[in-house]
C-alpha cells in the first residue's frame, strides 16, 4: 500500500470561515445519510473506494504547472480534498483516461497526453490502482500506452485495461484488500476509432461480453475472491444509463462462476456526468461516476456545462463470506458527490465543502438524485462524507 498523505484542508473560494463547520453540519440532517466508512481490515473485511475519470484538459496541466512553481507540475494538490476519503480506503480505484506523453510535449483537448506526473498526484492521494482502458487510449499510439503503464508503475499504481505486452494483457491484476484478493478489469467501448497496433492488438481491453466473461471467471481461477470490472461506456452527457449499459449489466451480473457471481462490483466511466448506482442482480453496478479532474467542458451543443465537473465516489464496505469459497458481500453502500472547482484546480467533496459554508447545495443535490434515480436508495446506498 501506498503511503498516504495527510489530510489537507482545502475549501471551495466560496467557502467562509472553518469555524462555522461544525455548527453547520450538526444542524443539517441531511448533508449526509452515512457516515465514513473507517477502515474494516481490522473485521475480516475491506473497504473500496472508486472515482471517475481523471481528464487533464490544457488548463489542468498548466494549474499543475503552476502549483508546481513552474519547475514540473504537481497534481498533488488537486486531489488533497479528496485525499481523506480515499486515503481510508483499503483499496482505492481511479479511472486514468488520459495517456501520458514527455518532455514537455503535452495537450489536452482532443487528443491527449499528460505530464506523467499526474500517477505521482494520484499514488499521494492514497490511489491503488487505475483503470487505464478509454476511447483516449490510444491517443498517441502504444507508445502512449507504455509510457503510461511505465509511469504508473514507477509511482506504486496498479493498473487494468492496456497492456505492454500479451502476457499483460492476459494477466489479471491482483491487488490485496484487507484479507481478500480484489481482480481488477477494465475495457472500454472503442478508441475513438483509433486502429489497434497491427503487432499488439492486445493492447486495449474492448468491451466484450463473453471476454469480460472469460477474464472474471480466469481471475477466479487466479484466486480472486472479489472481481470488480470499469466500464468506459455510455452516451456522453446523458444523466440516464442507455440501453447497451443496461442490457450489459443485467447480462454480466447475472452470470455465475460455481455457485458465485462471476462479477462482484461495476464501476462506470465515460458519460462526463454522474449517472445512477443500481443493485442489478444483487450486485452493485455505478454506471457513471463523471469527470473527477478536468478542464471547463463543453457539452454536444458547444456549451461550457457545469455538469461536466460533477462526479460521485463509490465507497463499499464488504464482509467476508460464512464458509470458505462463499461470496464477499457488500454490507454498506455509500456514495460521496464531488467536484472539480475549475476556478481553483481543486477536486472538492462537496459535504465537507457545504459543511464550511460554501454555496454548493443545489449541485450536491442534483448529484444526489441522479445517483439514486434508480432506486438504489431501497437497497441501501447512502449519502457518506
Amino acid at each position: 500500500m501506498i503511503a498516504r498523505k495527510q489530510q489537507v484542508a482545502l475549501a471551495l473560494t466560496a467557502v467562509l470561515a472553518a469555524g462555522a463547520a461544525c455548527q453547520a453540519e450538526a444542524n443539517d440532517p441531511a448533508d449526509t445519510t452515512g457516515r465514513p466508512a473507517p477502515s474494516a481490515a481490522g473485521t475480516g473485511g475491506f473497504t473500496l473506494v472508486a472515482s471517475g475519470d481523471v481528464l487533464p484538459h490544457s488548463s489542468v496541466i498548466d494549474r499543475a504547472r503552476f502549483d508546481a512553481g513552474g519547475a514540473g507540475y504537481d497534481f498533488r494538490p488537486m486531489f488533497a480534498g479528496i485525499e481523506p476519503v480515499v486515503s481510508r480506503a483499503d483499496l482505492a480505484l481511479c479511472h486514468m483516461e488520459t495517456v501520458y506523453g514527455e518532455n514537455g510535449d503535452y495537450t489536452g483537448y482532443p487528443t491527449f497526453k499528460s505530464p506523467p506526473e499526474v500517477a505521482a498526484g494520484l499514488a499521494v492521494t492514497g490511489y491503488d490502482g487505475c483503470s487505464t482502458a478509454s476511447n483516449h487510449s490510444l491517443d498517441d499510439g502504444a507508445e502512449g500506452v507504455r509510457r503510461t503503464l511505465d509511469a504508473l508503475d514507477r509511482a506504486g499504481v496498479r493498473h487494468a485495461g492496456s497492456a505492454r505486452s500479451e502476457a499483460e494483457a492476459r494477466t489479471a491484476t491482483l491487488l490485496l484488500a484487507g484479507e481478500a484478493k480484489v481482480a481488477h478489469l477494465a475495457y472500454t467501448y472503442d478508441t475513438n476509432g483509433s486502429p489497434l497496433p497491427p503487432e499488439q492488438p492486445w493492447a486495449v481491453s474492448l468491451i466484450d461480453e463473453n471476454k469480460i466473461l472469460a477474464d472474471a471467471r480466469a481471475a477466479r481461477q487466479a484466486g480472486a475472491d472479489v472481481v470488480v470490472v470499469s466500464m468506459h461506456w455510455g452516451t456522453e452527457w446523458q444523466d440516464v444509463p442507455d440501453r447497451r449499459q443496461l442490457d450489459l449489466a443485467r447480462k454480466l451480473t447475472a452470470a455465475r462462476t460455481g455457485d458465485r457471481p462471476a462479477i462482484d462490483l461495476i464501476l462506470g466511466t465515460h458519460a462526463h456526468v454522474p449517472q445512477a448506482y443500481e443493485k442489478v442482480n444483487g450486485t452493485w453496478v455505478i454506471y457513471g461516476m463523471g469527470d473527477q479532474i478536468a478542464g471547463p467542458m463543453f457539452n454536444q451543443q458547444g456549451v461550457q456545462d457545469p455538469r461536466g465537473n460533477q462526479s460521485s465516489l463509490g465507497r463499499f464496505t464488504f464482509a467476508p463470506p460464512a464458509r470458505p469459497g462463499g461470496r464477499w458481500k457488500v454490507t454498506k453502500a455509500e456514495f460521496v458527490p464531488q467536484l472539480f472547482d475549475i476556478d481553483a484546480g481543486r477536486a472538492v467533496n462537496l459535504n465537507k465543502a457545504l459543511a464550511q459554508g460554501a454555496d454548493v447545495r443545489g449541485v450536491r443535490d442534483r448529484i444526489r438524485d441522479v445517483v439514486l434515480s434508480r432506486g438504489a436508495a431501497s437497497d441501501g446506498l447512502v449519502m457518506g462524507e
